[in-house]
């Protein structure tokens, strides 16, 4: 029972970083019904830009407010740069550019910085652990489920009281009427694109202090894990993702502890295997209720 307690917290703080993830995959989707394949470089460029301040001592908690920003201002800067341009184009369209950014990006680090992976140091209380009950619970778990809640709670309040975000609701419900009764689409999808900019920075910051590496693939796996969680709790839907990667996290914990050492590495291979599974089978996702709230 303790052990089955002990991978259970460790499952919901890793699918806390994957719902942060989906959450903002679900949002781009939600006003351009585009699967944003390129979601994850925004983890990669805000690992390289903590990389390079930590060569001039920055410290971490200097650190954190940075990469999110890096975050939002990277995401903002695709969509105006790359994404602004394929609006109203086909889904194949969309899904080619998404995939164009990541490769473009990808090999501007390989080629301009460096193709391995750069290292720096984690906050000295990472590895640290507190007793619960006869279960040690690592304090990076507390953290990362914390900040994840609070994050999510501060989201949905952005969705449900601000005018921009009633705005990117209302645009993920119907973006034809929302324009008709005078939603500015280029203010909501920008919008759509630094809130989902956010999410990924709190979760880089997150994912940074478990790997302390940048690296010009950083941001691959995780972006595949979130769209994986975005498409099992149903693209465009708030609780469906913050779910979907709750589920996907404790799911990952369970395999990898259950998994021979010989096979571990299978997991990221049975992820690839799932999205495309769910893409020809069920393309609005596993867990799909009559109540389901769109984003």
């Amino acid at each position: 029972m303790v052990e089955l307690i002990q991978q259970l917290i460790d499952g919901l703080g890793l699918g806390s970083e994957y719902a942060l993830l989906a959450l903002g995959i679900g949002l781009t989707f939600g006003v351009m019904r585009m699967i944003n394949f390129a979601h994850g470089e925004l983890i990669t460029v805000s690992a390289y830009v903590a990389y390079g301040l930590t060569l001039i001592g920055l410290d971490w908690w200097m650190l954190v407010p940075v990469i999110v920003a890096t975050s939002i201002a990277t995401s903002v800067a695709l969509e105006l740069v790359a994404f602004r341009w394929v609006r109203g184009a086909s889904d194949f369209a969309m899904l080619l550019m998404s995939f164009g950014v990541h490769f473009v990006v990808q090999a501007g680090f390989v080629m301009y910085v460096s193709a391995s992976a750069r290292a720096f140091d984690r906050p000295s209380w990472i590895n640290n652990t507190v007793s619960v009950g006869g279960v040690r619970v690592e304090v990076v778990d507390v953290a990362v489920i914390a900040v994840t809640v609070a994050t999510l709670l501060g989201t949905l309040a952005i969705l449900r009281r601000t005018v921009y975000g009633m705005a990117i609701r209302a645009a993920a419900e119907d973006f034809d009427t929302a324009q008709m009764l005078g939603v500015r689409s280029n203010l909501v999808i920008r919008s759509a694109f630094a809130l989902a900019g956010l999410l990924a920075g709190v979760a880089a910051v997150l994912l940074l202090m478990r790997t302390g590496r940048a690296a010009p693939a950083a941001g691959l796996i995780p972006m595949l894990k979130g769209v994986l969680a975005a498409l099992i709790g149903g693209l465009g839907r708030l609780q469906g993702a913050v779910v979907g990667g709750l589920v996907l996290g404790v799911v990952e914990v369970q395999l990898v502890s259950r998994l021979p050492d010989e096979v571990d590495g299978m997991v990221n291979g049975i992820v690839f295997v799932l999205i495309a599974l769910l893409f020809i089978f069920r393309p609005a996702g596993m867990l799909q209720t009559a109540a389901a709230e769109r984003v």
